[in-house]
């Protein structure tokens, strides 16, 4: 190995960066709720293979690994879509778009509260709830 690959392996362990997820300031006007939604759906068909599980009985270590990895899934994707929307709401909506959405910060808050519960929680009906509340 060169000198310089050994001294970014041994920067990189004395100073590790981070992730950093980012979404860019630049006002491009392209924003879409299609992927919250996506992921919402994605919450709900966890929810519901989650739900199936129950339903049969956890008799197996696979299944107690087939319900980890539904419940990471379907985290991952209700913390996704909260953070679209939220992306929406504070980037794309400033006053002039808000006239038209004068009860825009009630559903976005909403929303959010509802990603929040179906994150934590595996109950079918909310996580239809809040795939309509992006809809």
């Amino acid at each position: 190995m060169s000198l310089k690959t050994n001294l970014l392996r041994f920067a990189d362990r004395v100073l590790p960066v981070g992730v950093a997820d980012a979404h860019c300031d630049i006002p491009c006007g392209i924003y879409d709720a299609r992927d919250a939604i996506q992921a919402a759906e994605t919450v709900v068909k966890m929810t519901s293979l989650i739900k199936d599980l129950e339903a049969k009985g956890l008799k197996t270590a696979e299944d107690h690994m087939q319900l980890a990895r539904y419940t990471l899934v379907k985290e991952e994707h209700a913390r996704k879509a909260k953070n679209d929307i939220l992306i929406i709401w504070t980037d794309y909506f400033n006053p002039k778009r808000m006239a038209g959405h004068p009860d825009l910060h009630e559903q976005v808050w909403n929303a959010c509260k509802l990603g929040s519960y179906v994150k934590s929680h595996a109950d079918l009906a909310k996580a239809n709830e809040f795939k309509a509340a992006l809809e």
